[in-house]
């Protein structure tokens, strides 16, 4: 799924083609990605100049020359892409923006077709009106962790709900926790200031790191949580196991296990869990001795 990260770079990528062009069609392949009547965004896009664009979390938006703007939501496969002939278009391009100036085609392109495209008044208005909290990257240390600190929910749950904080997606949280060395399983009203501090810091070292290397994670510090998760395939086949300890702790194996339903990794001396987690495993070994 394309997290704050690579929604960043598709927003580099409309902002370097299409600011400042004109947007002479919209040719609609499959209007199941649509969240506004098809009709509607034909008008409200067709002669309507690209004024600039911004982002919201995993929300990219491109900004009109009447101040409203296109939400793009990128769903679990969704891409951007440019063309100029109807042959070369990228497969699974469900909407193109015709650029009067350029001749070329803006694409949106989404297999799964999870991704979807709307009309909003605003940028504000649209954070508004779906509950989103302030992007990941520009949330403050203090406003973080005033808002896990409320909550007696598990820490990686909370991180991952995006009326929080906006961008934030499974293995980025579990990097987050693995630097900032705290347990996913903890309750978020038990953070100290000086541990929100660390979290804060945590998400500010990931995401600039994924940003700055195009969200390529081979190019990763070898410092990184993330080579140990199974679908890293970088590694040669005789070094694999090395893959599945600590980058900190060679001798230390990463655990895996599910939180919330999701797969998560730690270290579990970078990481110890709560004394809240030790009680329930040792009760659930009970019930089923």
């Amino acid at each position: 799924m394309p997290e704050l990260p690579e929604v960043e770079t598709y927003r580099r990528f409309i902002d370097e083609l299409a600011v400042g062009q004109t947007i002479a069609a919209v040719q609609v392949n499959d209007a199941h990605v649509l969240a506004t009547p098809e009709a509607e965004l034909r008008a409200g896009l067709v002669g309507r100049t690209i004024t600039g664009t911004s982002r919201l979390g995993k929300n990219c938006f491109v900004e009109l020359d009447n101040g409203k703007v296109l939400v793009l939501h990128f769903g679990m496969t969704g891409d951007v892409g440019a063309y100029r002939d109807e042959p070369d278009a990228p497969r699974f391009t469900r909407v193109a923006l015709h650029l009067a100036y350029s001749g070329l085609r803006l694409a949106f392109i989404d297999p799964r077709k999870f991704g979807r495209i709307r009309l909003a008044d605003s940028a504000a208005a649209h954070q508004k009106a779906k509950k989103i909290g302030p992007d990941a990257l520009e949330i403050t240390a203090a406003e973080l962790h005033q808002k896990l600190s409320r909550r007696k929910t598990l820490l990686k749950p909370l991180l991952l709900d995006q009326g929080i904080t906006a961008g934030l997606g499974n293995w980025i949280v579990d990097e987050v926790l693995f630097q900032a060395k705290i347990h996913p399983e903890r309750i978020g009203a038990t953070l100290t200031e000086k541990e929100g501090k660390a979290l804060h810091d945590a998400v500010q070292l990931v995401l600039n790191t994924t940003i700055n290397q195009d969200a390529n994670y081979r190019h990763f510090p070898a410092s990184f949580l993330i080579h140990a998760r199974e679908w890293d395939t970088s590694a040669t086949p005789a070094s694999d196991d090395a893959h599945t300890f600590c980058p900190r702790h060679q001798n230390v194996k990463i655990d895996k296990y599910y939180v919330g339903g999701r797969a998560t990794y730690t270290c579990p001396k970078c990481q110890p869990a709560p004394e809240s987690v030790h009680v329930a495993k040792a009760a659930g070994n009970n019930k089923n001795a």
